[in-house]
C-alpha cells in the first residue's frame, strides 16, 4: 500500500526544514528568509530551472536530480568568483509524486549541502499537474565590485577552461540512443564516465577565488563551449580564438573523435559541461595557472582574445573550422 502523502506544510517540515540550518531561514516557518552578507561583501545571485525530460530523465535517481539542480547553480557562482552560501528551492511535483521520492530528493540536497557548505533558506512547493520541475536560486558573496563578468575580456588575454569538454553531451547521446557508445567504440569505463558526467556535473567551486583574483572575464559552460564563448565575445566586443588541439578531452571523447569527427564536434559544443571558461590578462597568466593548479582543478590554456568582430574562431592545427556550423544547446 502506498504511503499517505503529507500536505504541503507537513512535507516542508518533514523533508526540507532539517536542511534549513541557517538562522536566517527561520526554520522555513515564515514568508521570507533574512540574509546578511559579510561586511564589505555584496550578494551574487543566480537561478537555473530544470524540467523532467529536458534537463534530466524521470527515471533518474531523486538524489541525482537534486544534486544536479544545485550544482548547476553553484557552477554559475564559481564562474563569478563568488563563494556560495545558501539557496532557495522551488519544487513542482507531478500528480503521481510519492513521499519516498521526496525523501530521497531531500537526501541528495543534504549530501551536497555538506559537500559544498551551503544551506537551504527558503522556497516553495507546488503541484505541477504533469511534469516534475526543480528551480533553485543560489546565493553567493564576493567583495564589493569583485564579481567577474563575461564582458571583461580584452585583446591579448589568454583563454582557459577547467576540466574536460564534451563528456556530458556524449552521455546524453547514450541515454537518448542506447548503444551510441558501443557504436563509436567507447569502452565500458569510458561509457560510465560520460554517463556520470551527464548525470552529476562537478561545479568548480574550488577555483572561484582564483577566478576572482586573476580573471578579466569568466562564465560557466552550459550551452556548449563555442556557443558560450560567443556570448563572451559579444559581451566583450572581442574575437575569441580556440585551438582544437589544446582543448582538454577525456579518453572517451578522444575515442569518439577517432570514430566520427562530426559526432565528436557536436559533443564538443553540446553543452551541460558546467566547466568554466576564463579570460586572463597575459601578464598574470603564469600566476593564474600556478595558483589554479594548487586547488587540484585541471586547467588548460586553449586560446586567446584579439581585437575584431564579436566572433569565435576554432582552428585544428592551423586549419579553421566553421564554428557557426557546430550546433550548441538552445532552449527555444
Amino acid at each position: 500500500m502506498a504511503a499517505e502523502r503529507p500536505h504541503e506544510f507537513e512535507l516542508i517540515k518533514r523533508y526540507f526544514a532539517p536542511l534549513a540550518t541557517d538562522a536566517g531561514s527561520l526554520e522555513l516557518k515564515d514568508d521570507a528568509a533574512v540574509y546578511t552578507p559579510l561586511e564589505g561583501n555584496e550578494l551574487v545571485l543566480t537561478k537555473d530551472m530544470l524540467a523532467a525530460d529536458v534537463h534530466f530523465f524521470e527515471s533518474d535517481p531523486p538524489e541525482a536530480v537534486a544534486a544536479k539542480a544545485l550544482r548547476v547553480n553553484l557552477s554559475d557562482l564559481a564562474a563569478k568568483g563568488a563563494t556560495a552560501r545558501s539557496y532557495l528551492l522551488g519544487l513542482a511535483l507531478p500528480h503521481d509524486w510519492s513521499p519516498s521520492w521526496v525523501e530521497r530528493f531531500a537526501s541528495g540536497l543534504k549530501g551536497d549541502q555538506s559537500a559544498f557548505d551551503v544551506t537551504l533558506v527558503g522556497g516553495d512547493t507546488i503541484h505541477s499537474g504533469k511534469n516534475l520541475m526543480v528551480s533553485i536560486t543560489a546565493i553567493g558573496e564576493t567583495r564589493k565590485g569583485a564579481a567577474v563578468r563575461r564582458n571583461g575580456a580584452r585583446p591579448g588575454d589568454l583563454l582557459y577552461v577547467t576540466g574536460t569538454i564534451g563528456d556530458a553531451a556524449a552521455g546524453l547521446k547514450e541515454r537518448l540512443e542506447p548503444g551510441f557508445a558501443a557504436k563509436y567504440c567507447l569502452s565500458e569505463e569510458e561509457t560510465r564516465h560520460i554517463l556520470d558526467r551527464y548525470l552529476l556535473p562537478q561545479p568548480r567551486v574550488k577555483i572561484a577565488e582564483v577566478v576572482r583574483r586573476y580573471a578579466s572575464a569568466a562564465m560557466d559552460i552550459s550551452d556548449g563551449l563555442i556557443s558560450d564563448a560567443g556570448h563572451m565575445a559579444r559581451a566583450s566586443g572581442c574575437q575569441l580564438s580556440f585551438r582544437l588541439e589544446d582543448i582538454p578531452f577525456s579518453s572517451a571523447l578522444k575515442t569518439l573523435r577517432l570514430a566520427s569527427r562530426d559526432t565528436f564536434l557536436k559533443c564538443l559544443n553540446g553543452g551541460d559541461d558546467y566547466e568554466i571558461l576564463v579570460a586572463v590578462p597575459r601578464n598574470v597568466s603564469s600566476a593564474f595557472e600556478a595558483v589554479a593548479r594548487k586547488t587540484g582543478c585541471q586547467i588548460s590554456a586553449i586560446g586567446e582574445v584579439s581585437a575584431g568582430d564579436a566572433s569565435v574562431i576554432l582552428s585544428d592545427n592551423g586549419t579553421d573550422i566553421s564554428a557557426a556550423t557546430i550546433p550548441g544547446f538552445q532552449h527555444f
